[in-house]
């Protein structure tokens, strides 16, 4: 039986992203159709301007529809922005000395769950951290354990009511439903960590244009998330008021010239730009401007820090800092993040893609791919995951139990 068609749409502050994949064993996507589109509407990750933002969406949408031949009828959806907020929670039921089962895991997540949330936002993801079986801690996966008292750690993570509507509106345009919504750094982890770092204690820090997304991963579990309402978009507004010139020109010149880190730059190196108010190109060196882009690149990852400090965790934090996201890119970025955090850095990129995949090797898609992962995921156990055709059920077996319980464990949405 074919796999699954499973889809994604990234709407990000620069762009909208829709892709169509198919999953395939092992753990690899093949790439359908794409449709890319320049974001508009969009500032900060919440929708400021509904008619354009929607008519980006629904162009982005037609372009991977018409790529991959396929329909689509529901998917994935990115979610980030300042309005996203998280809470820690504790669940506790009775289990009567028997065996615990998937139902009691359930039940306790769903007393985890009664916290006390405004009336004016939504819980977009409930993730367990760990279990708790008679005063036993550290337990990875409760059900086949005999006990009387069953205790869940959640971390919950909640989004302004408002905002998601106005998002799902967006999508609902073009007759495309929700699946679910998907945090950034969540989505982003799925494709740029391995399990090693998972269990040691990571951070996933996914730099896009309008926000820094970031998720704390300790003991192969999500432990802290955050959004924070600084990006790349920041980096070239102080380009082009240094500088004096347009946006345009400002993000032109970060792209072609631009470093994070001013030491890596040689003191005879220029560049020509037209400023506001010069008639003839001016000559600016390559070391003033990455003054200008290291000062907010150290500011955006002193927020983070500050973040990380907030969270209490640290400490635990052996596996370092993995950068994504487009403004990863920029040249010099790993020092300046490895003398401001100092632990270990990478910059990850999608991988293991196949089909029309050339373009997607980019931290700038992390996010983009990623959502097609938990798609995936979320196809494997029978939830609607996107495209036209009804998800493909494996018959259970040890594996399958395996994947069940990790799903549980890690996605529970």
């Amino acid at each position: 039986m074919d796999e699954p068609i499973i889809v994604g749409i990234d709407i990000g502050t620069t762009k909208v992203c829709t892709l169509v994949a198919q999953h395939q064993e092992p753990d690899k996507l093949r790439i359908l159709g794409m449709g890319l589109e320049p974001s508009q509407g969009i500032k900060k990750g919440v929708v400021v301007d509904l008619a354009a933002a929607s008519q980006a969406v629904v162009r982005s949408i037609d372009k991977a529809e018409r790529s991959s031949g396929y329909e689509i009828q529901n998917a994935l959806v990115s979610l980030a922005g300042s309005q996203v907020s998280s809470v820690n929670s504790r669940g506790v039921v009775g289990v009567s000395g028997r065996m615990i089962d998937s139902d009691d895991v359930a039940r306790a997540v769903d007393a985890a769950r009664a916290v006390a949330i405004p009336h004016n936002r939504e819980i977009i993801h409930v993730i367990q951290r760990g279990f708790n079986v008679d005063g036993q801690e550290g337990i990875r996966m409760p059900v086949g354990m005999h006990g009387y008292r069953l205790e869940v750690e959640t971390h919950i993570i909640t989004a302004a009511a408002a905002s998601v509507e106005n998002l799902r509106q967006c999508v609902g345009a073009s007759g495309v439903e929700v699946s679910q919504f998907v945090l950034n750094p969540l989505a982003s982890g799925e494709v740029v960590l391995n399990e090693t770092e998972r269990q040691m204690g990571v951070i996933v820090c996914d730099i896009g244009g309008g926000t820094t997304d970031m998720a704390i991963y300790i003991d192969g579990d999500v432990w802290h998330t955050a959004v924070l309402a600084v990006g790349g978009n920041h980096i070239t507004s102080d380009i082009a008021h240094g500088l004096r010139l347009s946006l345009e020109q400002a993000e032109e010149i970060k792209l072609q010239h631009g470093s994070a880190s001013q030491a890596e730059v040689g003191s005879q190196e220029f560049f020509q730009v037209n400023p506001f108010g010069e008639q003839q190109a001016v000559q600016i060196n390559r070391q003033d401007l990455a003054l200008i882009i290291e000062a907010r690149v150290e500011e955006i990852f002193g927020m983070v820090l500050q973040e990380i400090k907030r969270s209490g965790y640290d400490g635990l934090l052996p596996a370092g800092i993995v950068l994504t996201g487009g403004t990863s890119l920029l040249p010099g970025i790993k020092t300046v993040a490895g003398r401001v955090f100092g632990v270990p850095v990478r910059v990850a990129k999608p991988e293991n893609l196949v089909g029309m995949a050339d373009k997607l090797g980019s931290p700038i898609f992390s996010t983009s791919v990623g959502l097609l992962k938990w798609a995936a995921l979320m196809s494997e156990f029978g939830s609607p995951a996107g495209g036209k055709r009804s998800p493909f059920l494996p018959q259970p077996s040890g594996s399958f139990r395996e994947k069940l319980m990790s799903f549980l464990r890690r996605l529970l949405p």
